[in-house]
């Protein structure tokens, strides 16, 4: 049987909570030497993205609330164990995926305020206002997008804590409109020749990969007597996408724009330069509280759902 717990931990970026001190406010302990003078640590040292993902977890829970300082450097070298070279990287990751702003130099970083700063990159909001989203008892999630990469990756944190009895949902009811890979698509085309099929060819590779493993991270949960009630169904629109659009619970609707670039990807061990969309990286626009929007959206959504849209078949 399909474990989502063994798929997750072997394919999610999901970090589980460091031990040690936790520094806080001016980041002074009672111990505090020069960073010089520190041990080494034993083992293999932390990774920036460890780093980041210890004090992305912590800004996810509540535990550091929007407009508290992060420790600062020194107080984090001294946590992890790690040079300050490897705490800055971790920072800057942070910074760049909107947890944190920035401050004077020498001034501790602060917990950005969710909403008011720069929209973030879909990779990061998607995965957090789903993780709002499965507070609920009953949870609905409609989707239109090109792969479903970014949901799955969305989904790995909830899945992980049901599986751990963290979160105990009666319904779950997921509807996904994906591209069907049967039209000709806008994108990916390959930029010499528009009518290579190679770029289609994996595409479709991809949409196979990623569909599959969204109905069985689901219903798996349904099997294992998890969630009483779980419903998937991906279905197929002859359109190519140019925004990805996540409505939530009814209430909440995530939009990100799907912007063309040109990149070199592999194929059946051939380089193809194509022109593409990197949906992970496409900044989300969030709306909630203009509920004609809302509702707008809902009905635009189940108008394709009820009249174009036909079950995906990918052969």
């Amino acid at each position: 049987m399909f474990s989502p717990v063994g798929f997750l931990l072997e394919t999610s970026s999901y970090q589980p909570s460091v031990s040690g001190r936790k520094l806080y406010g001016d980041g002074v302990s009672q111990e505090i030497v020069p960073e010089s003078e520190l041990p080494d640590p034993f083992g293999d040292p932390l990774s920036p993205d460890h780093i980041a993902g210890v004090l992305r977890d912590r800004i996810r829970s509540g535990e550091l609330p929007p407009r508290a300082k992060l420790p600062t450097q020194r107080a984090l070298v001294e946590e992890f164990r790690v040079n300050r070279t490897t705490v800055r990287a971790a920072l800057s990751a942070l910074e760049r995926e909107g947890y944190i702003a920035a401050r004077g130099r020498g001034a501790p970083a602060v917990v950005a305020l969710p909403g008011q700063d720069s929209p973030r990159p879909a990779g990061v909001e998607v995965a957090d206002r789903i993780a709002v989203a499965f507070q609920s008892k009953d949870i609905s999630i409609d989707a239109f997008c090109l792969t479903t990469e970014t949901l799955n990756s969305a989904l790995a944190a909830p899945m992980i804590a049901i599986s751990a009895g963290e979160l105990t949902p009666r319904s779950i009811t997921v509807r996904v409109l994906l591209p069907s890979p049967d039209a000709p698509p806008a994108y990916p085309r390959l930029i010499a020749d528009p009518d290579d099929q190679r770029p289609r060819a994996r595409l479709r590779q991809l949409t196979q990969t990623f569909s599959t493993s969204l109905r069985h991270q689901l219903t798996s949960l349904a099997e294992m007597r998890l969630v009483p009630q779980v419903t998937v169904e991906i279905r197929e629109v002859p359109i190519t996408p140019v925004q990805k659009v996540y409505l939530l619970n009814g209430t909440e609707v995530l939009t990100a724009y799907y912007q063309v670039v040109s990149r070199v990807v592999e194929y059946e061990q051939e380089q193809l330069e194509i022109y593409d969309v990197l949906g992970l990286n496409s900044k989300v626009f969030r709306s909630t509280e203009d509920t004609a929007f809302v509702e707008e959206s809902h009905q635009w959504f189940t108008s394709l759902w009820s009249t174009l849209a036909q079950p995906l078949t990918l052969g």
